[in-house]
């Protein structure tokens, strides 16, 4: 038994058991237990699988965020792999074995990350992997060109690339991030300042700086839902994604850097994205790109004062 499986649970309803379900299923004997960290839930998701054999529920009693839960979680196995996987997610055969024998080859001695193949209801291959951001890149997605045709190259996210081949990435999804314990300790785990988004690029950050490789896989694959349960808090969704990139610049850009990074995420961008709800006729979703910007200002004073910077 090789990997402790964490999964964080916000009321994910059925798709939490669906989930859990498959894990058990093609488990593929490596499996060493599923650890469902529930941070608050109310729909009575957790007590679903509560009582299955090789399922440890932990019940925080609010909402910690992801970071903060995936690192208790981390706490209660000593497996020599931690696998975070997302509750919208069902892996399938191969999903396991496939990663652990390539991070188990000699050759992949410093790979410390891997992802595998995630696809959509449709059986589409999600572009998952992502680059660590820069100044551009994030100034690029603000504005929305990452958006238009010809220019999405500009973004984070791979999207010209079929996400058909395995290769060295920067980063992969944390829907299903499996990691060497070793790695996890020596980067003191997730950084709890990031309360959902972010976490798994940061930490994959600090992983290469330490010297470690971060691999997508095509051998293997998983069925992703996408969105998972922040869809029922688009507003909070998108103040916590903002939040976190300023946090993330803070961290790891030159001081100048995150100060401009602010002033095209607080000033600039909530313009674009008006903008761009404004052209797809998305009244709801000009209230809530307010709504968030209303949330992102009351917190800036904080931000701005040093919270997020980066102490080594």
């Amino acid at each position: 038994m090789n990997i402790d499986i964490v999964i964080v649970n916000w009321n994910a309803g059925s798709q939490l058991r669906e989930c859990v379900d498959s894990v058990l299923a093609h488990g593929d004997d490596v499996v060493s237990q599923v650890i469902v960290v529930d941070n608050g839930s109310t729909d009575g998701s957790s007590d679903m699988v509560e009582n299955l054999l090789g399922v440890k529920v932990i019940r925080t009693g609010e909402n910690l965020g992801f970071a903060a839960a995936c690192n208790m979680g981390a706490m209660v196995g000593d497996a020599q792999y931690l696998l975070f996987l997302n509750p919208d997610t069902r892996v399938e055969a191969g999903s396991f074995s496939v990663p652990l024998a390539f991070m188990r080859q000699p050759e992949n001695a410093r790979v410390g990350i891997c992802g595998i193949q995630l696809v959509d209801k449709n059986g589409k291959v999600s572009r998952t992997c992502a680059e660590f951001p820069t100044l551009l890149r994030l100034t690029a997605s603000a504005l929305g060109v990452d958006r238009l045709p010809g220019l999405r190259g500009m973004g984070m996210r791979m999207a010209e690339w079929d996400h058909d081949d395995t290769r060295r990435v920067d980063q992969v999804m944390g829907a299903f991030f499996l990691v060497r314990r070793e790695v996890f300790s020596e980067c003191k785990g997730f950084d709890e300042r990031f309360f959902v988004y972010f976490e798994e690029v940061e930490l994959a950050r600090r992983a290469q700086l330490a010297g470690w490789e971060s691999w997508y896989l095509t051998g293997a694959r998983a069925f992703h839902a996408g969105g998972g349960t922040s869809r029922q808090v688009k507003t909070r969704r998108l103040f916590y994604s903002l939040r976190s990139r300023l946090l993330y610049g803070f961290k790891h850009f030159p001081s100048w850097q995150a100060w401009l990074l602010v002033a095209v995420t607080g000033l600039i961008e909530p313009v674009t994205r008006t903008a761009w709800c404004i052209a797809r006729g998305d009244r709801a979703g000009v209230r809530q790109t307010w709504s968030a910007y209303r949330m992102l200002w009351c917190s800036m004073g904080r931000i701005m004062r040093g919270e997020g910077r980066w102490n080594p």
